[in-house]
């Protein structure tokens, strides 16, 4: 390169320097200075899948004093975020959760936003509107402040800002750092009082630093000073004020080009694993007072719930129920066949209106008397009547995936209640609110790490809500390859466990024309006919499924020789685990077990040339195990083949080993028979 030719280059890349730094320099983050650069945006530079993008997070949070009150939390919220097609639409509602009890409230003031968009070469906005606002009560603790932006439209840019105040400054709601999209810039400011000490959680895989700086600030006070002298013109005393001085603690995040969370396989909620921080009250210590310990422990949180008239008291009432569950089990002379019998009666009772909480929403009595009612109104009914059979029933706390993993001490952190029944150490847990469910099986939305069992004594542990059994899958396959180079093959298949209950909710009350849909989906050239199902209807028994088959693409001849693809559509063709790392752990829902027997017939004339071999390989730690083995038996093959997944719940360190077993999975399920002419 010449040097006429380095100056070009040097000029260019001074050129696109000082354009980027414009742009940089351009960008506003005040409200209502949305730049028509942000407009024009296309797609995210950084992720060009991304459907929206969070331009812009500032969350600030310091603390007002109320005379009456003391210190309370005064949190402001502004962002702006672009909208780069129709998907990323929902991005354009949100959701403001503000907590309530005890006389106390949460309250949002200022809410105020616009949509921006282009029309022509000018910038035009749209107004949040009072129409566009909603306010919701979730349960007697949590109301909700609902509002969607108007006038969404692909490329168009929105922004909100709101403030909450709070006097709980003992639950100091978390800041989120990441999100399921890029997030540009995020800016997070936390300023207490040098009375109040909080320490930090964080949570998520992505690294932040925590600066700090101390600020002077003051307030002034207002106190009654009492007077006796008779001069007084009013007799009851004069207002002093005091300025007092203190320091604030500032923590202070700061972060740039925060990458999405990229859904990946069996993640369980991803929300669990982003970037986040937690302020959490330690203690106080104000002037000439002992220091105070605010540090919140789960055995509290839980008296506190247990304790409240909307749970605990609930238990004690048995007079609406107890002629129809002493009917019911009078007859009934061990505990398996009462938890049964009070189980299927408070299904085929109750019906669930749709509303989670753990606190009963009109009372169990009501609830009753109208069939219909909330998570705690159906489950902690069924507590009360396992109660009044004699058995050792206690409700246990659960978060449901969409809520998160609790792992902070809070009454939020639950926002669900089933029962359980200690019998001979066993617990037994029990979800009444779905018609299809078992003894043990819990859905898979509700399986999420552990629950807090609730006992009448005021104790408090953690349960395991993972079943020990696993879910299982059988199948018997027959096959013949015929001379036009199809397959036909009947399979016999049972199911137990969440395998049974997939089935239930996949295939209960619609057609066998539908059936045969589902099941033929993403199958390939394969049609399926003779379907029959056992026991969809009838819970605690396995499901089983019949029927038959003809596959069109298992079979192909090359050169004179035939190959086959022996599991045809069983087999599994690629794996779930692509990425070549992985920071989120991998959540199977429960330990599971697969096992399938194949009978190929071979057509007449041939036999086999090469046979895939017999192999068996383990995920580390017993954590699960791959076993394939294949025989050749007088022109008639058989492959048995058994997967298990015994630990549902994989760390992400794991990751490495579990792709690799997946792979290995996926290329022995996919290696072919080559048959010749004999």
């Amino acid at each position: 390169m010449n040097s006429t030719q380095q100056q070009i280059v040097k000029f260019s890349v001074i050129i696109f320097i000082f354009f980027n730094a414009q742009f940089v320099v351009s960008q506003d983050y005040r409200f209502g200075k949305v730049s028509k650069e942000e407009l024009l945006q296309k797609e995210h530079p950084e992720d060009n899948e991304a459907d929206a993008a969070i331009l812009y997070r500032e969350v600030s949070t310091s603390f007002d004093y109320s005379q009456d009150n003391g210190f309370y939390l005064v949190t402001d919220v502004f962002e702006r975020i672009k909208i780069y097609n129709k998907e990323g639409f929902d991005w354009g509602t949100k959701k403001v959760n503000l907590k309530s009890g005890n006389g106390s409230r949460e309250k949002i003031s200022g809410l105020k936003g616009n949509t921006y968009f282009l029309e022509g070469d000018k910038i035009e906005d749209e107004k949040l509107r009072n129409d566009g606002i909603f306010d919701v009560e979730v349960h007697e603790y949590l109301e909700q402040t609902k509002f969607t932006m108007p006038n969404l439209k692909e490329g168009c840019v929105i922004e909100y800002k709101y403030t909450v105040r709070s006097p709980y400054i003992g639950n100091v709601d978390t800041y989120r750092l990441q999100e399921k999209i890029p997030l540009d810039k995020v800016e997070v400011r936390f300023a207490a009082p040098e009375y109040l000490n909080y320490k930090t959680h964080r949570s998520g895989w992505l690294p932040f630093r925590i600066d700090q700086e101390i600020k002077q600030r003051n307030l002034t006070l207002r106190t009654k000073k009492e007077i006796t002298q008779v001069r007084t013109s009013l007799g009851q005393g004069i207002i002093e004020t005091q300025k007092v001085e203190f320091k604030d603690n500032v923590s202070i995040i700061n972060l740039e080009d925060v990458p999405a969370m990229k859904k990946e396989a069996y993640i369980g909620n991803i929300d669990n694993y982003a970037a986040a921080i937690k302020f959490e009250l330690a203690y106080t210590k104000f002037p000439g007072a002992s220091p105070e310990s605010y540090a919140t422990t789960w055995e509290a949180v839980s008296k506190s719930i247990y304790d409240s008239s909307s749970f605990g008291e609930e238990l004690k009432r048995s007079n609406y129920f107890e002629d129809d569950i002493d009917a019911i089990v009078k007859t009934a002379s061990s505990t398996e066949e009462k938890m049964n019998l009070v189980f299927e009666y408070v299904k085929s009772k109750m019906t669930w209106n749709d509303y989670f909480g753990y606190y009963a929403s009109e009372g169990l009595k009501n609830a009753y008397k109208q069939g219909t009612g909330n998570i705690a109104d159906i489950n902690l009914m069924l507590v009360a009547m396992l109660r009044h059979v004699g058995l050792n029933a206690n409700p246990v706390l659960i978060s449901s995936k969409a809520n998160g993993i609790p792992l902070f001490p809070s009454r939020n952190g639950f926002n669900y209640v089933i029962a359980a029944v200690e019998e001979n150490n066993e617990i037994h847990l029990l979800d009444a609110t779905n018609k299809k469910g078992e003894i043990d099986i819990l859905e898979t939305e509700i399986l999420n790490w552990q629950g807090r069992i609730l006992r009448d004594d005021n104790s408090s542990d953690w349960v395991p809500l993972y079943p020990s059994a696993p879910a299982t899958e059988s199948a018997l396959v027959t096959i013949d390859i015929n001379d036009d180079l199809t397959l036909d093959g009947s399979i016999k298949s049972r199911y137990t466990g969440h395998y049974a209950l997939s089935k239930r909710f996949s295939y209960s009350n619609i057609s066998e024309e539908d059936q045969r849909k589902k099941l033929e989906k993403d199958k390939g050239e394969v049609e399926f006919s003779n379907i029959k199902f056992e026991n969809l209807e009838t819970i605690n028994q396995p499901v089983t499924l019949n029927y038959d088959f003809t596959s069109y693409d298992a079979v192909e001849e090359i050169g004179g020789k035939i190959y086959v693809s022996p599991l045809s559509f069983l087999a599994v063709k690629e794996t779930p685990f692509k990425s070549e790392t992985r920071n989120y752990p991998i959540d199977f829902s429960h330990p599971l077990k697969d096992r399938y027997l194949f009978t190929i017939n071979l057509p007449e004339g041939y036999k086999v040339e090469t046979l895939p071999e017999s192999v068996a390989f383990s995920l580390g730690e017993e954590s699960g195990e791959f076993r394939y083995a294949v025989t050749n038996n007088n022109n008639t093959l058989k492959i048995s083949m058994e997967l298990s997944i015994n630990q549902p719940y994989i760390g992400a360190e794991a990751y490495g080993g579990l792709k690799k077993f997946f792979e290995l999975l996926v290329e022995k399920q996919n290696e072919k028979v080559v048959l010749v002419k004999a």
